[in-house]
């Protein structure tokens, strides 16, 4: 439901915030006031078509906020978590900024999003209805949802099994026809990776392999270089006549005799002793390393050659070793999947005859189960229709077959005549828009118990009726409000006595400028303000207690 609708600088609304609560709210007030104005706002925040022109004289952008609580909306929670969306606490919080530039900034939950999103979640969460506007129920699109909707749970148990089942038929059926369409190509893309798999599998590559082996290049190409100067460090370290070790030795031991005259000297002393261990071990190291030193020149040809090999996979697969063994892996499943898929076409299209077949069986049960289905919604709409005082309207299910789909092999449209004679008419066809409202609210009645929609909204649907029938329309749309919160504008004084909640909307002048404001009506307001809608623009004693009549019987009744 909707918690919170706040609205700034949009239209003749400044400023402006209304709390919703649960059950069947209205909307009155004058004519221009304003209340078409925020339901308009409603659908702008469910991703309606926005313009420049809806912001307000004088203001850079319109903002529009709108908050509701989906805690027990399975397909919205659903919604956001395939759309990346993060939830809240089983809160929902959409804002659309509207600027003069035609720039839209648009967020779920504080998360920026684009109105085709808006647009998607929309019919989740708001149900909008105008006078003579063809929505959701209207559409024959999705007629055939509703329908299963209305269903008991074992249609729709079957259901789902028939579109696992034909989603594995589509498969099978397109991996067929590209086998068949697609065989020369087929073959070379598996030519190709065959070949690419035992080039780069041949190579036995190894991450970190290049790096290791052009050092080892680079000592080998530098084999001279090292060995002189290992040889002259040497000649500097161990010379026969005169050398470092043997002369940092001298120094120490004469360093060691006057350490124990004078303390003074003892720290150069230890010095020395420290050079002269550490020339020692030094001139070992590098006797060894002269003694292990050998070139080899068959080994710079196998490092070159590696080397090469590298070089070459990598202008073909990749710009690191690591990028050709991620390649090499990506064909390698590639390979494995178009290998294990050369199964006998024809096998394939055995496989696919008998899938069909099934299908066939499966989609004929659940148009079985519809027919029944569809008997008793056509029972029930009737009589719905009929305590809208249209009782020699017949509502009728009309069934045609088509190919398999998805839902099965049903197009299913409704179908309706309001009057005794009259052919049956595509539902979409029915023009009085006082028989449309009351369709409208009859198939609403049926069918609101089904769908997840938290708010629905009526703008003036009650436009053309009154008398009876406008008592009638009232008790339907409360009756909605029990099974889904309602927002209603409305003119008829039968509809506002029933709401649970009433809101007076009126214009007023500030500062030379025109402002719409939203308050809450207490009982003795709600007398006036029925009071008014009875008798026009003078409220007489009379009219105050057939107010009153109207909203004591609306609460006797509910």
């Amino acid at each position: 439901m909707i918690q919170e609708l706040t609205v700034q600088d949009f239209a003749i609304i400044s400023n402006l915030t209304i709390p919703f609560k649960e059950g069947m709210t209205v909307l009155t007030g004058e004519t221009g006031a304003g209340k078409s104005i925020i339901i308009d706002a409603m659908g702008l925040i469910v991703g309606g078509r926005g313009s420049a022109d809806y912001i307000r004289d004088g203001a850079e952008k319109c903002r529009i906020e709108g908050s509701f609580f989906v805690s027990d909306n399975q397909q919205v929670s659903l919604f956001l978590e395939n759309n990346g969306i993060e939830p809240s606490d089983g809160q929902l919080v959409i804002q659309r900024e509207i600027y003069r530039s035609g720039r839209n900034n648009c967020r779920i939950n504080g998360q920026l999003v684009t109105t085709k999103t808006l647009r998607e979640i929309g019919p989740y969460i708001v149900d909008i209805h105008g006078q003579n506007e063809h929505q959701e129920l209207m559409q024959v699109q999705n007629h055939l949802h509703l329908l299963d909707q209305y269903a008991p749970e074992d249609l729709r148990v079957n259901l789902i099994s028939y579109q696992e089942k034909f989603r594995q038929y589509v498969s099978l059926k397109e991996q067929v026809t590209n086998m068949l369409n697609n065989e020369k190509e087929f073959v070379q893309r598996m030519d190709m990776l065959t070949f690419q798999y035992k080039e780069i599998e041949s190579a036995q590559l190894m991450v970190g392999e290049e790096e290791s082996l052009i050092e080892e290049r680079r000592k080998l190409m530098n084999f001279q270089k090292i060995m002189d100067s290992l040889k002259k460090a040497h000649q500097y370290l161990d010379n026969d006549e005169l050398n470092a070790v043997t002369l940092s030795g001298s120094a120490m031991s004469e360093m060691e005799q006057i350490e124990s005259i004078d303390d003074e000297y003892a720290e150069t002393t230890e010095l020395l002793r420290t050079a002269y261990y550490s020339l020692q071990e030094a001139t070992g190291r590098v006797s060894n390393s002269l003694e292990q030193l050998e070139m080899d020149d068959e080994r710079l040809i196998v490092v070159e050659n590696r080397l090469d090999i590298i070089r070459q996979l990598k202008r073909k697969y990749g710009e690191t070793v690591e990028e050709i063994i991620s390649y090499f892996n990506d064909i390698s499943e590639e390979l494995s999947t178009k290998l294990n898929s050369t199964t006998d076409v024809s096998k394939l299209q055995e496989e696919l005859i008998i899938m069909k077949n099934e299908l066939d069986c499966l989609a004929d049960s659940l148009s079985q189960q519809r027919h029944e289905v569809a008997k008793q919604l056509e029972k029930n709409i009737m009589k719905q229709l009929a305590s809208l005082y249209m009782e020699q309207a017949v509502f009728k299910v009309n069934f045609s077959a088509t190919d398999l789909t998805i839902n099965g092999k049903d197009r299913i449209e409704f179908y309706m005549s309001t009057n005794v004679g009259e052919s049956l008419k595509p539902l979409a066809k029915i023009v009085s828009g006082g028989e449309l409202s009351r369709i409208m609210l009859a198939l609403k009645t049926i069918f609101s118990a089904t769908q997840s929609i938290t708010s629905i909204v009526f703008d003036e649907v009650d436009t053309g009726v009154s008398g009876r029938v406008a008592q009638a329309i009232a008790e339907k749309i409360h009756q909605i409000g029990e099974q889904s919160q309602v927002l209603c504008i409305t003119h008829l004084p039968q509809v506002a006595a029933i709401a649970d909640t009433q809101y007076f909307i009126r214009k007023l002048v500030k500062d030379n400028r025109t402002q719409t404001k939203v308050s809450e009506l207490s009982e003795d307001e709600r007398i006036n303000e029925i009071a008014r809608m009875l008798s026009g623009t003078d409220v007489t004693d009379l009219t105050r207690e057939h107010a009153k009549e109207l909203l004591s019987l609306a609460k006797k009744d509910h």
